[in-house]
């Protein structure tokens, strides 16, 4: 890597970590429900109205029921106003209804915060359909998986208790106190870098072209605001086609990096905020220095690797040599306002997190350069990851690495010192496992089915890549696309749907049952044969088990996609 690029992510980090530690402490504080009197008035109606109280806790059956029927009422609502679009206002382009299948996808994608678009934004979905389905759910769907790594605090922290909280207090309070405001505010921030916010009709100008008089139609709209929650939430759905590679929405090099710092700011925060309410922050530390591990390794070989260039266009006479003209290396799909030190920087972190904004062409990278997306996301979008979906992956991944330690110095598994016993083993398994089942087993039948054969652009080894990566993304709701798949077909939305529902609530539930069978066991006290959680050696067992276990299942299918593309482009390797 370049001193400019050690630079970039020296930079990023160090910003990160001062931003994320005052916002941990507020989300430890919401959290355990600690928050000023007015505060508390405020939200008193709303509860009253909801038939609820803000002390009223439930079992984890309850919880999860609950966050299932309020997720199933979303999809429904989102689906009903894609369909009814054309009829509904706020419509100046005249944007016909959604297709039932793609209305179907994106429905699903927009409530299990994956934020796959088969389509193109600002041709498909009117301004009414952007606000109201769209970017309500980009605030809902990031509430609702930090409420679920709430829960999971409590279960941590609960004294055989058997509750884990209330969900429509925790999704209220989330969505009050910590979403809305800092999306108000980086909205603020993007409409004064010259991102759009307006209602207006799309505007015909005229281009400067020297030979020719050409127009070209510019899309409008309230940009700026769902641009910010997109961020924020680890959302990831573009306004426009183009995604954050779009002026509109990525205008210059500061929006860039806030876009960046956005998407890993809650995560981030919530590590702090998890040692807190367990009332050690040392735990924290250890969670957020074993993402931050695997984070930095992941930059370091995305970088070179696109460094390196394009070998088969150096006999075209291509010069891919970094100078002061030109960023060298493989340019291809990546925007020359940012070059390829902020583009695969952007790269890394949206697939790391659970974000499915992108500024450049993923399809476009080198073999291996498209591979470390691929594993980020295999690996359960646990680094850093989603807002409450990424700690609440890697706190799971910290019980198996317990248990395994347990099992070595032949000692009952403790952690934070709850027992994990034979019936959190299995749920954590089942957690673990949901997404390489629906991810090998849909690669699978894509490949096998016409209809998903079909939407290949590039056979061979890179069109298997194509469809592996498409599957990653919505089995572990990132939403970022190679953008080589003609994903927007009847076969490819309902398998992609279906994959994005289990993926999200088909980990989620398996983790409020383990949070409300944590939540009944009494807390051990520390003793000289507990094994500390929060050192050196645990963090690597930490890394260690999500690397072995997260990503063994997906060798295979890597070794037939991005790695025998890249013997073909290097043969010499």
């Amino acid at each position: 890597m370049s001193t400019s690029a050690w630079g970039l992510l020296a930079l990023f980090l160090i910003v990160l970590l001062a931003a994320a530690w005052p916002l941990g402490i507020w989300l430890a504080r919401i959290s355990a429900g600690n928050l000023p009197g007015w505060m508390q008035k405020t939200e008193a109606p709303l509860y009253r109205l909801a038939g609820t109280a803000a002390d009223r806790s439930m079992g984890w059956a309850h919880y999860a029921f609950a966050l299932l029927a309020f997720n199933a009422l979303g999809v429904l609502v989102v689906y009903l106003l894609q369909r009814w679009q054309a009829f509904l206002p706020l419509n100046p382009a005249g944007m016909a209804a959604v297709t039932p299948d793609s209305a179907f996808n994106t429905a699903i994608s927009f409530v299990s915060n994956t934020n796959w678009q088969g389509y193109g934004g600002e041709s498909t979905m009117s301004y009414f359909t952007q606000m109201l389905a769209l970017a309500v759910q980009n605030f809902l769907s990031a509430a609702t998986g930090i409420a679920v790594v709430f829960a999971l605090f409590r279960g941590f922290a609960a004294r055989s208790t058997g509750v884990i909280g209330n969900f429509w207090v925790d999704i209220t309070r989330i969505t009050a106190w910590v979403l809305l405001p800092l999306s108000i505010v980086f909205a603020v921030f993007l409409v004064g870098q010259g991102v759009v916010q307006n209602f207006d009709a799309y505007k015909e100008v005229t281009t400067l072209e020297v030979n020719q008089t050409a127009t070209q139609t510019l899309a409008m709209g309230p940009v700026a605001s769902q641009e910010a929650i997109k961020m924020i939430g680890t959302n990831g759905g573009g306004f426009f086609n183009a995604n954050s590679a779009h002026p509109f929405e990525n205008p210059n090099a500061l929006t860039n990096f806030l876009q960046m710092l956005a998407i890993f700011l809650i995560p981030a925060a919530l590590c702090f905020a998890f040692g807190r309410e367990v009332g050690d922050i040392r735990q924290g530390w250890a969670v957020l220095v074993a993402m931050t591990v695997i984070f930095v390794v992941a930059v370091i070989a995305i970088t070179p690797a696109e460094q390196a260039g394009n070998p088969l266009l150096s006999p075209l006479g291509v010069d891919q040599t970094s100078s002061a003209l030109q960023n060298g290396g493989n340019m291809e799909g990546k925007e020359a306002r940012f070059g390829i030190n902020a583009s695969t920087l952007f790269a890394t972190i949206t697939t790391a997190a659970s974000c499915g904004a992108v500024n450049s062409m993923h399809d476009s990278y080198t073999p291996l350069g498209g591979m470390v997306p691929i594993v980020l996301m295999q690996l359960g979008e646990v680094v850093f990851g989603g807002v409450g979906s990424g700690l609440y992956g890697m706190l799971v991944f910290a019980i198996l690495a317990v248990f395994i330690a347990g099992l070595m110095i032949g000692r009952t598994p403790e952690y934070l010192g709850k027992k994990i016993e034979v019936h959190e083993m299995k749920l954590t398994s089942i957690a673990i496992l949901v997404t390489p089942i629906l991810v090998l087993a849909g690669t699978a039948i894509a490949v096998m089915a016409g209809a998903g054969r079909a939407g290949i652009a590039n056979p061979g080894p890179h069109g298997f890549s194509e469809i592996l990566y498409a599957l990653s993304s919505a089995a572990n709701n990132n939403g970022s696309a190679f953008a080589g798949l003609s994903a927007n077909t009847p076969f490819y939305n309902t398998l992609l749907g279906i994959a994005m529902w289990l993926g999200r609530f088909g980990v989620i539930v398996p983790v409020l049952a383990i949070a409300g069978a944590l939540a009944s066991k009494k807390r051990l006290p520390v003793t000289a044969g507990t094994m500390p959680t929060h050192g050196p050696l645990f963090v690597f067992l930490l890394i260690g088990t999500v690397l072995l276990v997260g990503l063994l299942n997906y060798v295979p299918a890597l070794a037939l996609g991005p790695v025998v593309e890249h013997l073909m482009l290097w043969p010499s390797a």
